[in-house]
């Protein structure tokens, strides 16, 4: 206590000791004195008003010592304005602030012994309204060898115009002979301009060093049979739906399959205690991609998010899924994964069909005892209304793909096929996992129901499967996350 009081005297010691703050405190106390007498004298009030003082303030304020440290601010000054020989006033523009980036890159892959993929975001007014240029140069480590110029470079734009300030990129660069197969090094740089004639600006996209590529790995099989590349996570999202989800996909994809997550904010200590343990068994990987939010795109960036995913993977994945993680995949009985996607190798992707369900409609024999059952044990109302044109998700075979998008990719090599059997499908419960609560709002004694004019059904497809999923749970990692919280 005695040593914070004299800690507070020091502070206030050094403040009175400084003459101009004496000087000032002084003037003030004066001022307010002959004011307050000014009231309460009649004679003097029509002597003494504030204008009086309004020289001694302004001269204060402006004083040279004020002014001489406003100019040597470090902030943008204005030019002014020059008049030219010919009489012509050249107006001058002041910028402060910072504009869109001409290309920020997130990552670079190798797609094939010639090819690269950069993945990163741009300008979208340049892109609307201009004409960018980027090509690539292969530098290899040998000194005496010569820069290796890219015969095709490429670029698309995968975000279907959803781009705000920055629009998603991928930037493909293909040479005319094999880069590094010998595996002695090198380095990939990317030079973008704003137009083609225009000055360029490179950027060291990507490195290897001697020994780390070997070509054998591009005909290797792939190392994972399925992979999930989920779209950014933000939020105060429910670490108990999200347990739900990974049990459930965990079980779905097997050993032989591996779930990516991106972390924009939403992966809270709630939710990485329920991911932990499939971290350590090494099922799910987190990525933070937090610094995406400086560059301002479309949904945290999704398009940018899924599109490096797709690259980062695309030699080590047989197939890529694209949905979010309140929705889950559903194959009919007697069908399983491995099943259907056989049926499904002459396609470079397939488009799956979407189950909607109610997030807040619960069936009255549940009430009192919601707590202890899973979202997908107790939202068992089935929208069907007709005619709604509903989203779709997707998964592709990777080496046909050159981008993504959320709903399907626009730039596969081969077919596409649009299930409409209902092999595969998705239920999907609506911002069930946006909200750490308890979903169950309204409860229903009834098979069918209309609510605000949208027609129910009582579905209990994923309910039946919810105890398989439990045990699966509790073999995989034990009990350790029984007591997760909404």
């Amino acid at each position: 206590m005695t040593k914070a009081k004299e800690e507070r005297r020091l502070i206030l010691g050094l403040f009175w000791n400084c003459a101009d703050t004496k000087l000032l405190l002084t003037s003030l106390f004066l001022l307010c004195s002959l004011l307050t007498l000014s009231q309460l004298l009649p004679s003097l009030s029509g002597i003494i008003t504030l204008s009086s003082f309004s020289p001694c303030l302004t001269s204060s304020l402006l004083s040279p010592s004020n002014l001489s440290t406003i100019k040597s601010s470090t902030h943008p000054r204005a030019l002014p304005d020059e008049t030219l020989p010919d009489g012509v006033i050249r107006r001058s523009f002041t910028a402060i602030g910072s504009a869109a980036y001409l290309f920020v890159q997130m990552g670079a892959y190798r797609g094939s012994l010639d090819s690269f993929a950069i993945v990163g975001l741009a300008s979208k007014p340049l892109h609307v309204f201009g004409k960018p240029h980027f090509r690539c140069e292969w530098h290899p480590s040998s000194p005496s060898s010569a820069p290796i110029p890219s015969s095709q470079s490429y670029q698309m734009l995968p975000d279907w115009g959803f781009g705000r300030i920055y629009t998603v990129v991928v930037v493909n660069c293909t040479f005319s002979s094999p880069i590094n197969a010998d595996g002695s090094g090198g380095r990939l740089l990317l030079f973008a301009s704003r137009s083609a004639a225009g000055p360029e600006d490179p950027i060291l996209a990507l490195e290897e060093s001697p020994g780390q590529f070997n070509s054998t790995t591009l005909a290797a099989p792939p190392k994972y049979d399925y992979l999930y590349c989920g779209s950014s996570l933000y939020g105060n999202l429910s670490p108990q739906r999200i347990r739900e989800w990974i049990a459930y996909h965990a079980r779905l994809f097997g050993s032989r399959g591996h779930i990516v997550l991106h972390d924009a904010g939403g992966v809270h200590a709630g939710v990485m205690d329920v991911l932990w343990p499939w971290i350590e068994k090494g099922l799910v990987t987190v990525q933070d991609i937090r610094g995406q939010e400086d560059f301002d795109g479309y949904y945290h960036n999704q398009f940018l998010v899924v599109n490096d995913c797709l690259h980062r993977y695309r030699l080590t994945a047989k197939w890529i899924f694209f949905f979010d993680v309140d929705e889950f995949i559903y194959l009919e009985p007697q069908t399983t994964l491995d099943s259907f996607l056989e049926s499904m190798k002459d396609y470079s992707q397939f488009t799956i069909e979407q189950v909607p369900m109610s997030n807040m409609l619960c069936s009255s024999s549940d009430a009192g005892r919601t707590a202890r059952l899973w979202g997908i044990e107790k939202l068992i109302y089935r929208d069907v209304k007709r005619g709604i044109r509903r989203n779709r998700k997707y998964a592709l075979q990777p080496r046909r793909a050159f981008s993504a998008g959320v709903h399907m990719s626009q730039n596969v090599d081969g077919r596409t096929f649009h299930s409409q059997s209902r092999r595969i499908t998705y239920f999907h419960y609506h911002d069930t996992v946006a909200e750490r609560r308890e979903p169950c709002r309204n409860f229903v004694n009834a098979t069918q129901i209309v609510v605000d004019g949208m027609p129910f059904v009582v579905d209990e497809t994923l309910r039946r499967l919810a105890g398989q999923i439990r045990r699966f749970e509790l073999q995989a990692i034990g009990p350790r996350l029984g007591r997760t919280r909404q």
